[in-house]
């Protein structure tokens, strides 16, 4: 048994609204996670989705595994470094202004399969 996984560093979106779209597919089929992301209406549906595609071709490619068989085992979205920037404000303060970025890790299972062997 083979885990699959694909992984997408640094995404310009907080992890707060990602985990929104991940929570969706976590433990569906990989071709029902695919379609279901295509009409999820927020903008992290779609970097979400091409990562999805990512580790269905990698495990059809790699390891000939059909994307029937396979299913969304782990999903998650974690923090990544924050970028800290400033605007100034009235009375010679500034606002700070954190644009926050994540990861996300995804990995697929074939369907079946035990997770000891």
């Amino acid at each position: 048994m083979h885990d699959i996984q694909a992984h997408l560093k640094f995404l310009p979106m907080s992890a707060q609204k990602v985990r929104l779209v991940v929570d969706l597919v976590r433990g569906k089929d990989a071709n029902d996670a695919l379609e279901m992301l295509r009409f999820v209406n927020k903008a992290a549906a779609l970097p979400v989705r091409k990562l999805l595609a990512s580790a269905v071709a990698n495990a059809e490619e790699n390891l000939g595994i059909s994307r029937d068989d396979l299913f969304v085992a782990q999903i998650f979205a974690n923090e990544a470094p924050t970028r800290k920037w400033r605007r100034f404000g009235a009375r010679g303060r500034f606002k700070p202004i954190l644009r926050r970025n994540s990861h996300i890790t995804v990995v697929l299972r074939e369907r079946g399969a035990s997770p000891e062997s």
